[in-house]
């Protein structure tokens, strides 16, 4: 079709031959026993020439006396025009010398389809972006590079990514890429190292020799069962995890991460369950307070805003939440399901904000003035 067209369906049709014919046959046969069938202005060589019929592409497969295929006819016309025509094909009923019938398979509305592609897409790309940098903010690569809780490094002569921990720490968490180190990183697990790719480099195995305790975490995919089942083949696993299904662990948040490593965490380290205790009596009314909004906040990436009677003044997701901060007043409380970074700090104390809660604290400078929990600290996860 000439780029001037827009496709806008598919007029897709079936048909057979007694006889044995070429693609050219069948396209003979369409555009020569349709011409003024329809009316000069329904021509198929017309709408061709004015981009409302695009290039009309025919496949034939041939037994021994017969040929049969599809035709699929490319067109920008409306949907009453698409109908004329493929009625007027139908009506074809030679080929050449021989007999033949044509029969109407589906005329698909390819932009339908093209919206559904798009909302789909749209959600991988919302998914991803948020879980990547939404719930971190600005100031967590700066934490994963300088912050104390851990830094990039690599292992071995194969130069594996890993975590600064990895040579220290007596368990490590074994997993697909780089960007799962880091994302470790930011949940606040430093050691972590990176197999990068299927084929177990003998460095790992070494590695793993030389630790109390292995754990893989790999991608909840395909993929990442075939990994962990080569990693079983090499070496001695204590902890096999997967992120959730269909999603890769660089994908996940850092609060989903602790869900999932956290009890293995706790049993390695011998820690169990940790019941926190409140450090004074203003702790309790910001306890019960977080346990009343945590269940509708967990897990959304979302931020919610509560003035002093702990009533709701504003919702928001946490890509919006700072320049949100910059023209709100009468903000006493924040919570939000995330990471209360360097940023977000100035941006609630700017807005008079008196406390904040969120999953974890950054490391942070100049917050005088300023409470801040998380809802681990509070008894609430």
């Amino acid at each position: 079709m000439p780029q001037s067209g827009i496709v806008k369906y598919h007029v897709k049709l079936s048909y057979e031959v007694d006889g044995l014919v070429e693609r050219a046959d069948i396209i003979g046969a369409i555009f020569g026993q349709t011409e003024g069938l329809l009316g000069p202005e329904m021509n198929l060589n017309e709408l061709q020439r004015v981009s409302k019929v695009g290039r009309i592409e025919v496949d034939a497969k041939s037994t021994a006396n017969t040929t049969s295929g599809t035709a699929l006819i490319p067109m920008s016309t409306d949907i009453d025009t698409c109908a004329l025509i493929a009625a007027g094909i139908e009506s074809i009923d030679k080929v050449g010398p021989f007999d033949c019938s044509f029969k109407l398979v589906s005329i698909d509305d390819v932009r339908a389809a093209k919206k559904d592609d798009i909302v789909k897409r749209a959600k991988e790309i919302k998914q991803r972006w948020a879980t990547k940098t939404v719930s971190e903010g600005e100031g967590m690569l700066r934490d994963v590079h300088e912050g104390d809780s851990g830094k990039l490094s690599t292992y071995g002569p194969s130069k594996l990514t890993c975590s600064s921990g990895v040579y220290d720490a007596s368990w490590i968490i074994l997993v697909e890429g780089r960007a799962d180190v880091i994302n470790l990183l930011r949940a606040g697990y430093d050691n972590s190292v990176a197999i990068e790719g299927a084929k177990i480099d003998e460095s790992i195995k070494e590695l793993c020799n030389s630790k109390d305790k292995v754990v893989a975490f790999l991608d909840g995919d395909r993929a990442g069962g075939f990994i962990l089942k080569e990693l079983k083949s090499v070496v001695d696993l204590d902890y096999e995890l997967q992120a959730d299904t269909g999603v890769e662990v660089e994908e996940l948040t850092p609060a989903r991460i602790d869900e999932i490593l956290k009890p293995v965490k706790d049993e390695i380290e011998g820690g169990g369950p940790i019941t926190p205790t409140l450090q004074n009596e203003d702790d309790k009314p910001i306890a019960e307070l977080a346990s009343k909004v945590y269940p509708d906040l967990n897990e959304t990436l979302e931020a919610v805003a509560l003035d002093g009677e702990q009533k709701e003044i504003f919702k928001v997701p946490i890509s919006e939440l700072v320049s949100k901060l910059s023209t709100q007043t009468g903000i006493k409380y924040l919570l939000l399901d995330g990471i209360i970074t360097q940023r977000l700090l100035e941006g609630a104390k700017n807005a008079g904000i008196e406390c904040v809660i969120g999953h974890r604290v950054a490391k942070l400078s100049n917050s005088d003035g300023l409470t801040l929990k998380t809802f681990g600290e509070l008894g609430v996860a």
